[in-house]
């Protein structure tokens, strides 16, 4: 019981390094097919979207609810993993690169909501520092691709899809071999193509909801455009040149000590205060971010870049924590699953609408558009006085 929690989570980590995976190479890719500056976006939303039908897929037919989560994890990890070797195919053009993107975010769904599910059959006492431990995972996850391909950038930019597919592969048998079914788990007998509507009829499942769907907005399009953003600024400064790769895993890794620190924070102050809290300043980081984007110091830039990468993630495992203390006890897993399926659709239309402003809004001011969601998310959270009991630390 003791060694569940770091086996989820090294294992999330693993798998989800699946998920910037192109992106790390984007640029590689983008020169070898002379493909344009917008397929970065189109790489992005086409792993979220695959994600999206993914989650609604799995949310319809309750799939983490009514078969062994872990075996979901398993399966997921080794499908999205070989759809990811997919990119590695000589002669592929860019719509097979996309449709390999898709695959892998659509059994990315097994991975993500099906580790939160699996942390909260394990854990009641402790839920939301666990899904900070776990989120954190994520993030990490997340940015790997990046640290990789600076490590092996003497190597073809293959090796990146190679190294994350066994790392996933890995994570997958960890949990199927050591993570058995948690002792809190509430086994659904039946399809029930309506179970994932019941969390959305209770009000503070509604808020908490839309908080998050407030903040996903935000975080990846941020992420997505961190690497554009320090390329940006090696345009804009003739004496500075940043390391892009390295400098964007940090960035973003520096979210998941983030995510761990908020989950144990929110045990002295209050899960929903620490999310309102993280949410409030990433929004000003949205807000004042023309200027410090093309600042004139390389430290305050970097400075800036780092605050809001830490505090665009802290509240993520948060939102996750109250989701799941608020929805219906039978369909804990469905519930988590429709919440980042409906999340995860709003970073699309985020992404898209940021690439298309890109054309026509000079840099140093088209980050503040990722203001709306924050902003709505804190009316959301601040509309509704939700009532959260210590029984879940």
């Amino acid at each position: 019981m003791r060694l569940i929690l770091p086996i989820i989570v090294v294992s999330q980590f693993f798998c989800t390094s699946l998920w910037f995976a192109g992106n790390s190479i984007i640029s590689d890719i983008a020169k070898d097919l002379n493909l344009d500056n917008h397929f970065l976006a189109h790489l992005t939303s086409a792993i979220q979207f695959g994600f999206i039908l993914g989650t609604l897929v799995f949310a319809l037919f309750t799939i983490s609810d009514r078969f062994s989560p872990s075996k979901v994890f398993f399966f997921s990890s080794i499908l999205a993993g070989l759809f990811n070797l997919g990119i590695s195919v000589n002669n592929i053009d860019s719509s097979e690169i996309l449709l390999f993107r898709f695959l892998t975010g659509f059994f990315l769904a097994g991975i993500y909501p099906v580790g939160m599910k699996i942390a909260s059959d394990y854990y009641q006492k402790g839920l939301g520092k666990s899904l900070g431990f776990l989120v954190g995972a994520l993030v990490i996850g997340t940015a790997f691709p990046h640290l990789i391909k600076n490590l092996i950038s003497t190597f073809p930019w293959k090796y990146v899809l190679y190294s994350t597919t066994i790392l996933s592969i890995i994570g997958g048998l960890c949990v199927l071999l050591f993570v058995p079914n948690g002792p809190y788990r509430k086994s659904g007998q039946k399809i029930e193509l309506t179970a994932f509507m019941r969390g959305f009829k209770k009000r503070d499942f509604r808020s908490v909801a839309f908080g998050y769907f407030g903040h996903m907005w935000e975080l990846y399009t941020f992420w997505a455009f961190v690497p554009i953003i320090l390329s940006a600024y090696n345009k804009h400064s003739s004496v500075t040149h940043l390391d892009v790769s390295m400098l964007s895993f940090f960035v973003i890794a520096s979210g998941g000590l983030a995510c761990a620190f908020s989950g144990w924070l929110s045990q002295y102050f209050g899960t929903k205060k620490v999310a309102t809290l993280s949410l409030l300043i990433s929004c000003s980081c949205c807000i004042l971010s023309p200027l410090f984007l093309f600042s004139d110091s390389p430290f305050l830039f970097i400075t800036f870049l780092f605050v809001w990468g830490i505090s665009v993630i802290a509240d993520s495992p948060l939102f996750s924590t109250l989701v799941a203390q608020n929805a219906p006890e039978e369909s804990r897993g469905t519930s988590l699953t429709i919440v980042n399926c409906i999340g995860f659709s709003i970073t699309i239309v985020s992404i898209q609408l940021i690439n298309l402003a890109s054309d026509k809004i000079t840099g140093q001011y088209v980050y503040m558009l990722l203001s709306i969601g924050p902003i709505l998310g804190l009316v959301a959270l601040l509309r509704n006085k939700i009532t959260t009991t210590s029984s879940i630390y």
